[in-house]
């Protein structure tokens, strides 16, 4: 009976020891998963880092096209005015144009009526 003891001992023995290295196996499975776990947070912490330091440099870049863009809009307003005075002065010009053509076409006519000539023995009267 006594040997029965030792074997049914070493049988628990063996069971516990069994039990402890599975146990211990699915432990360390788990402390493996935590440090990929935490080395996969540190490395997209990482990333977030990164993406905060482009969103920064975004930032300032945008800041100074708003403020270059401010200066553009001065010129663009001063672009629009020169192009409204272009506008006025070429319709002045087309006004003017017509006129000169009205006038060349008065000119053209009188030259082309018959006129009195002077005979250069009439006097002139003046008093």
């Amino acid at each position: 009976m006594a040997e029965s003891r030792d074997d049914l001992a070493e049988s628990l023995q063996n069971l516990f020891t069994s039990v402890s290295s599975m146990v211990k196996s699915e432990l360390q499975g788990t402390n493996n998963h935590l440090d990929l776990l935490e080395k996969m947070n540190q490395r997209v912490a990482s990333e977030y880092d990164d993406m905060g330091d482009v969103a920064a440099g975004l930032r300032v870049f945008a800041e100074q096209m708003k403020s270059k863009s401010g200066g553009l809009d001065e010129f663009v307003g001063q672009m629009d005015a020169i192009e409204k005075q272009v506008s006025e002065f070429e319709a002045v010009i087309s006004v003017l144009d017509r006129y000169v053509s009205v006038l060349e076409s008065k000119i053209r006519a009188e030259y082309r009526l018959p006129h009195h000539h002077r005979r250069s023995n009439d006097s002139v009267c003046t008093d």
